[in-house]
């Protein structure tokens, strides 16, 4: 989904800087296939599909907009606008821009000097549903409506089109000749989707219309009817490119804690699912083989292969209970035989966030000791290595494994090394000793750990909530998240957002969390400056369908630890999570997702920007929630989207990556895992991950 841009580059601030070592990490390739688990679709020439069917596709709720640039648009709002208007450019499997030949002939920078200037030949046949051309007259309101310079249209992203001075005509019929004020090199960003001048000539259709539906389009579908817990979506008669092999299709509403149940009642088609949905699905494949064993995928990077059985408890969206032999669960077993599941490494990322604005994180030394105290393999071998899917921690910030251009960068801050995690603390005055009579006069509420004596300590059923859930992977959602709504998010493309239930409320004391655990996997003593003992405060969500952020929370906080460090892990609703915890800083340490971009320079800097003052005084940090950045950072971002050398261009989103890392306010742990449960009988669908659907395409076998 779109997210806010819209910053000025800073100057370079004098002082001194962490020197970065010479990173040698594995990197992408350019060109190849996409690595393994990049998508996982059931691939099948139209000609094999039975061209008619309704699809019913899961989204988390019915999208309250249709205006993919509208603040609150989410995931829902995606997949709807890339079935029924245009897309220049759609993406690959490794998410590389690709020009899409049903609207665009051609589309090249035609000039750089003295300024940038993009030529577009449309497709001749591209036409509105109202029998319109596709023209200059529908870019130009577009820009006009995105650029910024009109606050009446609210808009979420003015990101490229403020750089843009003039659309008009081309040379030659069919051309449209946008002249940039300044380079851009995510041109190919824009103009997708392009809406038509009706939505976009008028501030008050741009923000009401588009909620109601969508009247005219220009894709292989157009919507027919808007609901409350539905959107329906039909052939588009006058689409001129492959017909589509769907008669309908109907994105449906349905919560991630109730798809299990709706999978089992035939209420839907393709959904995204909990791990332990996906696992009950697993089981009923033949030889208990993993996504696309019983179906073979010609998918480049399917992720086909078989997968070790994972124990655990079912949670959120396995409302069935445990697997028995009782005629109920045989009966579920069955209508979930009727499902394959499908599986990729998500265009999205969980990393731990360290607030960086206040108390012990403020210090660098102190966040670069956090991060060298945690095991990123462990971590992400316990959530990925249980569905069958790569293991490996992510190395960057910025693109996903197999994006063009990535680097792991992490040597930036460097293995995990409890020692010098432990040196580092250290030496920003946080150290280890005995409880002298200062000590013991400031801080005489804690004993020789840190611990409060009158704070709730976890039980040791906690630890047998961790073996239960230490096989459970996040729910399905993107916008920074918890584990994104749907998600922070991708919009969320990503939009940042939590959903769940509470056992405890926002304002419920916290739980002392594993590190309140005496004796447990070698703790330190506690480390403490000015007789303080280091204690940070660890915000979740507390949310039984995303139970594996609170798995991976805990794991986090013994590895801390073991370094002296003690976390108070603080549990608060779902619904107010990012709100009310993320995006004020209400925290020391969480954990939640972004979405990845295709298009780097221009998502990924606001995330990262240095945050400025505000003239009143507040801080404003875009949506940089970690509160941690440099002027470097943004003066790399700034560079990269005015390189119009492709390659030129990722090297100096490669070095902002590195300098990301080097200052620690945020830690990628791993790709979120994308699980989709499919019907059989369905094709050129699946786990998409970065791979933009070819709607048109996707039908039932004949």
């Amino acid at each position: 989904m779109p997210i806010t841009k819209g910053r000025r580059a800073m100057l370079l601030a004098a002082g001194v800087m962490l020197p970065l070592p010479v990173l040698t990490g594995c990197s992408s390739d350019d060109d190849g296939p996409p690595p393994p688990a990049a998508w996982d679709i059931a691939a099948a020439p139209r000609a094999k599909t039975t061209g008619t069917g309704t699809l019913r596709w899961a989204v988390d709720a019915a999208p309250t907009t249709l205006n993919a640039f509208s603040k609150t648009a989410d995931t829902g709002t995606e997949r709807i606008a890339g079935a029924v208007l245009p897309s220049l450019y759609t993406l690959d499997a490794r998410g590389r821009p690709q020009r899409n030949g049903d609207y665009l002939a051609s589309a090249d920078v035609t000039s750089s000097d003295p300024k940038q200037v993009v030529v577009y030949k449309l497709n001749p046949k591209a036409v509105w549903s109202d029998g319109r051309p596709l023209g200059v007259e529908d870019f130009q309101a577009q820009w006009r409506a995105l650029r910024g310079t009109d606050d009446k249209y609210g808009t979420a992203r003015n990101a490229g089109y403020d750089r843009i001075a003039k659309v008009e005509p081309g040379d030659k019929a069919h051309e449209v000749k946008v002249t940039f004020a300044k380079p851009y090199t995510d041109w190919r960003s824009l103009f997708t989707p392009l809406y038509p001048k009706s939505v976009m000539g008028n501030p008050a259709v741009f923000s009401a219309a588009a909620s109601k539906g969508l009247v005219v389009g220009a894709g292989p579908f157009m919507v027919r009817q808007v609901s409350d817990n539905s959107v329906t979506l039909v052939r588009n008669p006058r689409w001129w490119g492959d017909r589509a092999r769907l008669s309908r299709m109907v994105f449906q509403a349905v919560p991630a804690e109730k798809r299990a149940q709706a999978l089992i009642a035939g209420q839907l088609d393709l959904a995204e699912v909990d791990p332990a949905t996906a696992r009950r699905i697993r089981a009923t494949a033949p030889g208990k083989q993993a996504a696309g064993a019983d179906q073979g995928s010609s998918a480049p990077g399917k992720a086909g292969a078989p997968e070790p059985s994972t124990g655990g408890r079912a949670t959120a969206g396995a409302q069935g209970g445990a697997t028995g032999d009782t005629d109920k669960n045989r009966s579920r077993n069955r209508a979930l035989s009727s499902f394959t599941l499908r599986k990729a490494l998500d265009p999205a990322y969980t990393q731990l966030a360290l607030n960086g604005t206040k108390g012990p994180l403020a210090d660098e030394r102190v966040r670069r000791a956090v991060a060298r105290a945690i095991d990123r393999k462990a971590l992400a071998k316990a959530v990925l290595k249980p569905m069958g899917l790569p293991s490996e921690p992510l190395g960057n910030h910025l693109l996903m494994v197999g994006q063009p251009g990535y680097k792991d960068h992490s040597g930036a801050l460097g293995d995990p090394d409890k020692n010098a995690a432990q040196s580092l603390l250290a030496d920003a005055g946080w150290r280890a000793g005995g409880t002298g009579s200062r000590q013991k006069a400031l801080d005489g509420k804690t004993d020789d750990r840190g611990r409060p004596h009158s704070a709730p300590t976890a039980t040791e059923t906690d630890n047998a909530t961790d073996t239960a859930t230490d096989t459970a992977t996040e729910g399905a959602s993107g916008t920074p998240s918890e584990g994104a709504s749907e998600t922070a998010s991708r919009n969320a493309s990503g939009t940042a957002s939590a959903t769940a239930s509470s056992e405890r409320s926002a304002g419920a004391a916290p739980a002392a969390g594993d590190a309140g655990r005496s004796g447990r996997l070698g703790e330190a003593a506690v480390v403490r400056k000015k007789g303080r003992p280091l204690v940070l405060r660890f915000v979740l969500p507390d949310d039984q369908a995303r139970a594996q952020l609170g798995t991976v929370g805990r794991r986090i906080a013994r590895m801390l630890e073991k370094i002296g460090v003690r976390t108070e892990i603080t549990k608060v609703s779902g619904e107010s999570y990012f709100r009310d915890h993320i995006a004020t800083g209400d925290y020391d340490l969480a954990l939640y997702s972004w979405p990845a971009s295709a298009y780097p320079a221009t998502d990924a800097r606001p995330i990262y920007a240095k945050p400025q003052p505000a003239a009143d005084g507040s801080l404003v940090v875009e949506q940089n929630y970690t509160r941690v950045g440099t002027d470097q950072i943004d003066q790399l971002f700034d560079q990269a989207l005015s390189e119009l050398d492709g390659g030129a261009s990722r090297s100096l989103v490669s070095r902002a990556d590195a300098r990301i890392w080097a200052a620690a306010g945020s830690i990628p742990l791993y790709q979120r895992p994308q699980l989709i449960a499919m019907h059989k009988g369905l094709v050129n669908a699946g786990a998409f991950g970065f791979a933009t659907p070819r709607y048109q395409d996707i039908g039932f076998r004949r």
